[in-house]
């Protein structure tokens, strides 16, 4: 298995688990206190990272990480919660499907991503499948829930292509990254909790094991593993695993609640997700033409401008690079070489 595949198959894991997220929610927690729960999400497992990683933000990083917190979790937990309120789950995954298409647009803006019919057609088409799957017949519209909802995709959107042009402090792992993000996030939704939601509800054993799972499996290692995925790969590609989600959340109720799927909603979930799929496959590249006595025109270490990936393993896109001293001896004697020759 190529590190390309492995890396899409564990950030495939966050959506994947994001799609449980609904039937733990209707089934082991608190009914209609959505700000608490996305508390609850978010801040215990925030500091459980802080604590296992032992580090703060520091500098620039504290602005960042509130500024990443915020769009991955402060604004799009409350804003995803009001959205899922007050539409039809239907509408609400529609609505939060057009993520991968804002993504599109975003990264051209300021990731220099430009935009490609093959990027466009397969937002779309997840989009669409997404649709099927979920949107029923004679579902409500609401304007306010309609406004939260695409607020809460643009959001996410955002977080994803900043998490993605700002990377990582030196030394500072994807772990600690999450831990920031979480912790900023939950402290953003703490006071706005309190105040819309009042004190927290009394929690039975139930409960608490509903929490413990969205805190931990759902969200700290689902987050970390999106991250991690957003370092390596392109944002579209990552973005574009998102329909995963509400594919995944079908099939748990089909298969623990009972709930119908038809054809529709079995073409649709096809659709989707060869729309994912495709969005993981890399456009070919020609090769590079080669100079004198076999030396390469130009190295795959360096960008159009000429100058070398400060990482040198990884492009802004999430292109695996070649790097190591060896290299990079073969081909100053190679130029030596060439410059002898003329």
């Amino acid at each position: 298995m190529s590190s390309k595949v492995a890396t899409v198959a564990l950030t495939a894991l966050a959506p994947i688990s994001w799609g449980s997220t609904y039937f733990v929610t209707t089934e082991f927690l608190p009914a209609d206190r959505p700000l608490f729960t996305g508390l609850m999400r978010a801040l215990p497992a925030g500091l459980l990272l802080l604590a296992l990683t032992r580090k703060l933000p520091s500098g620039a990083w504290w602005w960042k990480s509130l500024v990443l917190g915020a769009l991955n979790i402060g604004a799009f937990f409350p804003l995803l919660f009001l959205a899922a309120y007050r539409l039809p789950g239907g509408i609400a995954a529609v609505v939060g499907s057009v993520g991968p298409l804002l993504v599109v647009g975003l990264a051209a803006l300021f990731l220099g991503d430009k935009p490609t019919l093959k990027s466009l057609l397969t937002a779309i088409g997840a989009a669409f499948g997404v649709s099927l799957v979920v949107l029923k017949a004679g579902a409500a519209f609401d304007t306010v829930g309609v406004i939260a909802g695409l607020l809460s995709a643009l959001s996410m959107s955002a977080g994803t292509v900043f998490t993605k042009r700002w990377g990582r402090p030196e030394g500072v792992g994807a772990l600690a990254l999450t831990g920031w993000q979480l912790t900023a996030g939950g402290l953003v939704i703490l006071p706005i909790a309190f105040v819309i939601e009042g004190a927290p509800p009394a929690l039975t054993g139930t409960n608490l094991a509903g929490y413990a799972y969205l805190a931990f499996g759902n969200t700290a290692i689902s987050y970390f593993l999106w991250f991690r995925g957003i370092e390596r790969l392109s944002a579209s590609s990552v973005t574009l695993l998102g329909p995963l989600s509400p594919i995944t959340a079908a099939v748990i109720g089909w298969a623990a609640l009972g709930q119908a799927l038809g054809p529709v909603q079995i073409a649709g979930m096809l659709i989707a997700f060869g729309a994912t799929l495709a969005g993981q496959l890399s456009p070919r590249t020609p090769a590079a033409p080669k100079g004198p006595r076999g030396t390469k025109g130009a190295t795959d270490a360096t960008d159009a401008k000429g100058t070398r990936d400060p990482r040198g393993a990884k492009s802004v896109t999430g292109g695996e690079r070649p790097n190591g001293s060896k290299g990079t001896e073969q081909r100053a004697r190679a130029v030596r070489a060439a410059e002898g020759a003329r």
